[in-house]
């Protein structure tokens, strides 16, 4: 005998309409699952089959095929057990099918029969009210979180035998209704008040002006001068959430799983903050099955980032989240608040007076010192001499924190390097074993003074590089011995050409798109006049210096 049960399957955070066709027929005992299961189901088979022997009923001994439809979309978890178990006593005439067709059957059995809870309810009431199905028959500990939607009759029952006499005796039941007493579930919002905070004025009216016009926000400071303190106070002074966000946050957190066990609707904006090192799937969502990550979580609410060393702020009102069995759309909208602030890494290596490079979790990176600049290694003995001492600094192995300021044209992070509370650019400078690069000096605005200090009192005292009757400063030095080398050098272009004369030694068109040193070959050649992209960073008419 045939019965079809009715069930649902999460996409993203929609819910689509799943058939459960359960076939008993002639044949070897056995059971088989089409419909492209999960593991979960897979195991669901073992499952059903105690469960219904544990809860008095007679599991038919014969070939049962359970075939999910359609057929083409991937279904998972165990909210199946529910609709298998009760296509299986339908089909061997256990239980009245008069009501199957109007109801979507959701849940998770144990073996002593009782019925667990499962994700993704909200959404799936939602889609089944569309549906017009007419009522949705799953765990107790999930009514709540169904009845919300309007429209839908919701059966709450702790027992699979309740199920069955509720199917064979639909009269002795009545709908779930809305308990308005129940506790409403909660996201991760610590309840901060900005009314505890004292001074503060300009982090304050930051996070008024971000909470007015949903705004992204960054703060930039030092450890310990109260980023994560105020940050952790916007949802505070946020407005609450309207009755449709608040469907709209459920429906996600529902999705995630966050919901089982906890009442209705999500009351408070969620406030998310994953740990720095958080990868990028657990950020944007993903999996085999994709699921919402810490963006999607945060939906109308604040998604707080700390510790990030280039913000990537979020514009999008949704993000599409492709995965290797499935692609799904979660919903994006909410101000993202970051705190800038140092990383560490272990040093790899010292190349010269001024960079480093270092290890960053899995990747390696070359770092340049930032607002600083030692001599060539041709500037003997002054070039040794910093490598040396940064050496000394910096030994090979040593933990070492990074305040990133920004990437400079050869693909190099520019970066303050901290160690045990030391700024090592600084001290390089107070040693006289490098000078202040006063034309990227605004990329340490709280040290440049300190910075520009240290150097005159260097070079008062005469110490390491100054120690010399005219000292060359390393951009001039470059700039004498720079000259194109002959094989990586094109033959003078003809003034007839089409040829940009910012740059005699090469031909880039007038006109060309923007482009930097990392797209040409060519090294240490001439600029003059207005140099359209820029090769010429430090203005010593030498461009994409080696």
């Amino acid at each position: 005998m045939l019965a079809r049960v009715w069930s649902a399957s999460i996409v993203g955070i929609d819910a689509v309409k799943v058939g459960v066709e359960v076939d008993v027929s002639g044949g070897l005992p056995g059971i088989v699952v089409l419909g492209l299961p999960d593991s979960a189901i897979q195991e669901s088979r073992e499952r059903v089959k105690a469960t219904l022997k544990n809860t008095g009923f007679a599991f038919p001994m014969r070939k049962i095929v359970i075939n999910l439809t359609p057929a083409d979309l991937r279904k998972e978890g165990p909210c199946f057990d529910l609709p298998i178990s009760v296509g299986i006593l339908a089909a061997s005439e256990q239980v009245s099918a008069d009501l199957l067709g109007d109801y979507l059957f959701l849940g998770e059995v144990s073996l002593d029969g009782s019925l667990r809870p499962v994700a993704g309810v909200l959404p799936i009431a939602a889609a089944a009210q569309k549906m017009g199905i007419a009522g949705l028959v799953l765990p107790t500990d999930n009514a709540q979180e169904a009845v919300v939607v309007e429209g839908l009759a919701v059966y709450g029952y702790k027992h699979l035998s309740e199920v069955v006499d509720f199917l064979n005796n639909p009269g002795r039941y009545k709908p779930v209704q809305l308990d308005s007493t129940v506790e409403i579930a909660k996201a991760s919002y610590l309840g901060a008040d900005l009314h505890d905070v004292k001074g503060q004025a300009h982090g304050r009216r930051a996070l008024e002006i971000a909470a007015a016009g949903g705004h992204n926000l960054i703060f930039v400071g030092p450890p310990g001068s109260g980023k994560t303190m105020l940050a952790r106070r916007l949802p505070g002074i946020l407005p609450p959430l309207t009755f449709a966000e608040s469907l709209e946050v459920t429906r996600i957190h529902s999705v995630a799983g966050l919901l089982k066990n906890r009442g209705s609707l999500v009351r408070d904006r969620p406030f998310r903050s994953p740990h720095h090192s958080a990868s990028g799937p657990s950020l944007v969502g993903g999996g085999s099955f994709p699921r919402p990550g810490e963006i999607s979580l945060s939906h109308r609410g604040v998604l707080f980032l700390n510790d990030i060393t280039i913000p990537s702020l979020i514009t999008n009102k949704k993000t599409v989240v492709a995965a290797a069995m499935s692609a799904a759309l979660f919903l994006v909208s909410m101000p993202v608040l970051a705190q800038s602030g140092p990383i560490t890494a272990k040093i790899i290596s010292v190349g010269d007076g001024d960079t480093v490079t270092a290890q960053f979790g899995s990747k390696k990176a070359t770092i340049r010192l930032a607002c600083i600049d030692a001599a060539e290694m041709k500037q003997a003995p002054w070039g040794e001499r910093s490598r040396d001492r940064l050496k000394q600094l910096l030994p090979v192995g040593k933990p070492a924190k990074f305040s990133i300021k920004e990437k400079d044209r050869y693909g190099r992070f520019v970066a303050e390097i901290f160690v045990e509370n030391r700024n090592i650019n600084l001290v390089m400078v107070q040693e006289g074993q490098a000078v202040v690069y006063r034309q990227y000096l605004k990329n340490c605005p709280t040290s440049q003074n300190s910075l520009l200090s240290a150097e005159a009192d260097a070079k008062s005292k005469k110490l390491g590089f100054w120690n010399q009757t005219k000292p060359v400063m390393p951009w001039d030095f470059r700039r004498q011995n720079s000259k194109p080398k002959p094989n990586s050098s094109p033959k003078p272009v003809s003034q007839s050409s089409n040829c940009d004369p910012s740059y005699p030694d090469l031909c880039i068109p007038v006109g060309a798109p923007d482009i930097d040193c990392g797209e040409i070959e060519y090294r240490n050649f001439r600029v003059v006049g207005n140099d359209p992209h820029g090769f010429d960073r430090d203005g010593d008419g030498i461009g994409c210096e080696r």
